[in-house]
């Protein structure tokens, strides 16, 4: 049996989001978890790529709360390791305006504590992608909630996602980073 440790490094709660670029369409590049436009925190959402069904849905629900989280103050970037070529073509059954970063490197997956598979045959996709995952990343570049997956069946509610995110902000409830203790 393979040790996990092996083969994963998770990005925790209450660490730096480390300094990730990736390319986007009509532009340059950007910067993962760094605060965009007037937004003082962001979040970063990883799916898997083009091939992956249940992403597509993901990523079109997502623009259904973008606006609620443009209200709180959080931005929102979704990223694959899909190259350009195949983001465009998965642009034509997504219905998204927030961008979409492409050409997530492994090293940077495992940077981002990613779990990470081979493609299953040539008609999934033709190199490494990471599994699901959520980060929302606060002004001070940290770590505020992640949520990392193995497989594409398990992902945060977006609805619930929303509501924790706008209790969290709330400067009233002082609600701390979680799952920081070592013991």
């Amino acid at each position: 049996m393979t040790n996990a440790s092996q083969y994963t490094n998770k990005l925790l709660p209450g660490s730096r989001f480390p300094k990730i670029n990736c390319p986007v369409l009509n532009s340059n590049e950007v910067e993962l978890g760094r605060v965009q436009q007037d937004a003082a925190w962001q979040m970063v959402v990883v799916y898997r790529g083009q091939h992956c069904p249940m992403c597509t849905q993901y990523l079109n629900q997502l623009e259904e709360i973008k606006q609620s989280l443009q209200d709180i103050g959080v931005s929102l970037i979704a990223v694959s390791a899909d190259s350009e070529a195949q983001l465009l073509a998965h642009k034509e059954k997504l219905s998204v305006s927030y961008p979409i970063a492409f050409e997530l490197k492994p090293e940077q997956m495992n940077a981002l504590g990613l779990y990470v598979s081979q493609p299953r045959n040539a008609q999934e996709t033709d190199h490494l992608f990471a599994e699901p995952a959520v980060y929302v990343v606060n002004e001070h570049g940290t770590v505020q909630v992640v949520d990392i997956s193995n497989n594409p069946f398990v992902r945060p509610s977006l609805s619930t996602l929303l509501r924790g995110i706008t209790w969290i902000k709330n400067p009233d409830n002082n609600y701390p980073i979680r799952g920081m203790h070592k013991g």
